[in-house]
């Protein structure tokens, strides 16, 4: 017997049961009245003028750091995407080989969450903004090139292979076959990684590099929680701003049948996506003088102290296997969580229609949140542990599969939905095997893929004082150990680079099958 895909989508759920079990002997007294005081505060947000100042400024660095970011990660990406191209080199030169060697190269700097680069390179080049600029286009850099080079090496080739046949040169004919049917994938993917930078900019922030996550740090630490809702309401405002946004550009730009079939529709894209990109580099320069961006300085590396006095006796000595099981269990309990949350709860709001809004909000906050904010206000009334761990990593990412969720049943047929509900099913039957039935399959995949983002994101928990990988690495980093953080730093890469090949896996067989 074999399950039918509605359900697969809540199986994750299942994960509630032990959980339920577990999580009771944690739970401690000593915090439920501060819980109590940072939920009213949501509402009773402080409005001083000093105060919102304040904040405002740390979101102007936190908004310019990831537009820089987000910028350097784009000219990366697509350099580097068309470098790990197969069809480019196969064009170019008739092999691949290239191809494969630069994607392998290109592991590791994408595995390594934007964290780490964070930390090490505010070990080798001090406090200042270009380290976080830096710590975010490296890792995106390599995602983008990832992304773009599959995207390069899935579309036909029929107009290159005329191209070439013809007389064509190598690079003009790639850049005219390939190119304008890669834009909507470029746009489209790149929007995302601009929603994405936004919040690692706030998560750097929150660990010492500067901006509106520092600020949130700050006032949970000294319990000023209106002072904390007040940042909160201001990032979730600009974040629901560029959400919008970029949705709009989206349906403007890549949406067939609205505006772009008419020939005049095509000029007038097209002069507004030139428009934008080109306003989008002095726009770069003055937010990086506004920032104090300076580029040279990550030229000067302060030395190291402890360097090349390593023991890789004590290296080995390491609780390795307590260290990768206590990551691996985080991983797989946040991303249970995350992905059997999303449709649970849908289903059960099902026949209140004002509650999806409800919903919508408080996936919003997931999003924005950042987990170490949320491991520090569990620790109230919770021990700390890969429970605790798991449900702050599970609900940043069930905001993510949340409005992914939401945003795909909002746009599929309803025919199907409609006819159950008329035939007499409830609204949460009509919803389970009409509307899901057929978005379980990519919904899986790409739970798949979370999956892999959750398990690099397990370091950012893990420093905040949970078990693992994370938690080691800290220890090590502030001991100046880096022949332990260099192995730790392996190991993660390792891991990750695993779990991108499961989830790849998992991937391409669940959309195959959808």
């Amino acid at each position: 017997m074999k399950p039918a895909a509605p359900l697969l989508m809540l199986l994750p759920a299942l994960v509630l049961v032990p959980l339920a079990v577990l999580l009771p002997p944690l739970v401690h007294g000593g915090g439920w009245e501060l819980i109590g005081n940072f939920a009213l505060a949501a509402v009773t947000p402080s409005l001083d003028p000093v105060v919102l100042a304040s904040l405002l400024k740390g979101l102007g660095v936190t908004a310019g750091m990831a537009l820089l970011g987000w910028a350097g990660s784009l000219v990366l990406g697509l350099v580097l995407g068309a470098c790990s191209s197969r069809t480019v080199w196969r064009t170019l030169t008739g092999s691949a080989l290239p191809a494969e060697l630069i994607r392998r190269l290109l592991a590791l700097p994408r595995a390594i969450h934007e964290l780490i680069w964070g930390l090490l390179l505010l070990q080798l080049v001090g406090l200042q903004p270009a380290v976080a600029v830096l710590a975010i286009a490296l890792p995106f850099g390599a995602l983008v090139a990832r992304v773009l080079s599959d995207l390069l090496d899935a579309l036909p080739i029929a107009n290159l292979e005329a191209l070439r046949a013809a007389g064509a040169p190598a690079p003009a004919a790639l850049l005219t076959a390939l190119g304008p049917a890669l834009l909507p994938g470029v746009l489209s993917y790149g929007g995302y990684r601009l929603e994405c930078a936004l919040r690692s900019a706030t998560l750097l922030g929150v660990f010492g590099l500067g901006g509106l996550g520092t600020d949130l740090k700050l006032t949970l630490q000294s319990l000023e929680f209106h002072e904390l809702w007040s940042g909160l309401w201001l990032l979730l405002a600009v974040m629901l701003a560029l959400e919008a946004g970029i949705s709009l550009l989206r349906r403007r730009w890549l949406v067939p049948g609205r505006f772009v079939l008419a020939r005049r529709g095509v000029g007038e894209r097209s002069r507004e996506m030139l428009l934008i990109l080109a306003a989008l580099v002095p726009l770069c320069v003055l937010v990086g003088r506004g920032l104090g961006v300076d580029p040279a300085a990550l030229l000067h590396w302060q030395p190291l102290p402890g360097l090349g006095e390593g023991d890789w006796a004590a290296t080995l000595a390491l609780p390795w296997p307590r260290l990768v099981g206590g990551t691996l269990l985080l991983t797989g309990l946040a991303a249970s969580l995350a992905v059997g949350l999303a449709p649970l709860l849908l289903l059960l709001v099902a026949p209140l229609g004002w509650a999806r809004q409800g919903l919508r909000l408080l996936w919003a906050l997931g999003r924005l949140w950042p987990p170490p904010l949320s491991v520090l206000l569990l620790l109230f009334v919770l021990q700390p542990g890969v429970i605790t761990a798991a449900l702050a990593l599970g609900f940043h990412n069930l905001g993510v599969l949340g409005r992914l969720l939401l945003e795909s049943a909002d746009t599929t047929d309803p025919a199907t939905e409609e006819a159950l509900a008329c035939g007499g099913s409830g609204p949460r039957l009509a919803l389970l095997y009409g509307r899901f039935s057929g978005l379980a399959r990519p919904y899986l995949a790409y739970g798949a893929y979370r999956a892999d983002v959750i398990l690099r994101e397990s370091v950012v928990v893990g420093l905040a004082g949970a078990t693992g990988l994370g938690s080691q690495l800290l220890e090590s980093l502030s001991s100046f150990a880096w022949d332990q953080l260099l192995a730790l730093v392996a190991v993660y890469a390792l891991l990750t680079l695993l779990g991108e090949d499961l989830s790849d896996r998992a991937r391409r067989r669940w959309l195959a099958a959808a």
